[in-house]
């Protein structure tokens, strides 16, 4: 899928109706779908908790801990999050917040610097996509390793087979049958466990 025909969905988190609707012409639902808004941190947590957001936007100031929020967010989360900081609060939230992957931008932002932003936005997203992806991929691959070896113990305990015969009777069953090693291994785990 090209990132033309991709969404992402955006939480909003502002106190300010009007930088909430100036970000909203920022991240056209064309791209950006759905656009939630909420005006506090605890809302906004309990939006995350509900369901994954793919971009968290924090506009200080709120009635609550915002850089807590944004550091939690994305250390539990697979969002990327982008802080407005003012001006003379910036080169502290910026120290603060970078070395946790948040992107900080200065107030007030141009609407131009906004949308070039937001293109990094999912830029990053993307690669975290990408990680996420290879992440599962090599969950999945340890879990067959574990039923295999734990098939394999199996079979040379019940069967009397050495550990390099039990490997070639999961692999030749997987070949012979046409199904992967872990189906094997969850047959004869299924049958001698």
């Amino acid at each position: 899928m090209s990132l033309k025909e991709r969404t992402y969905s955006i939480l909003i988190v502002s106190a300010s109706d009007r930088i909430t609707e100036a970000l909203s012409e920022v991240f056209p639902l064309a791209v950006f779908s759905p656009v939630n808004t909420v005006s506090n941190v605890s809302a906004a947590k309990r939006a995350i908790s509900e369901r994954d957001f793919d971009i968290v936007v924090v506009n200080p100031p709120l009635p609550d801990d915002s850089l807590r929020f944004a550091v939690d967010t994305v250390d539990t989360s697979g969002s990327v999050l982008l802080y407005l900081a003012r001006a003379e609060q910036y080169a502290n939230v910026y120290d603060l917040l970078a070395e946790h992957g948040v992107f900080v931008v200065q107030k007030p932002v141009p609407m131009s610097v906004l949308r070039t932003v937001s293109g990094w936005l999912i830029s990053a997203r993307e690669r975290l996509r990408r990680s996420e992806k290879k992440t599962l991929s090599i969950e999945e691959k340890m879990n067959e390793i574990r039923l295999s070896n734990r098939a394999k113990l199996l079979l040379i305990s019940e069967l009397k087979m050495t550990e390099a015969d039990a490997h070639r009777y999961i692999e030749k069953q997987a070949m012979d049958r046409c199904v992967s090693k872990r189906v094997i291994s969850e047959e004869i785990i299924k049958t001698y466990g």
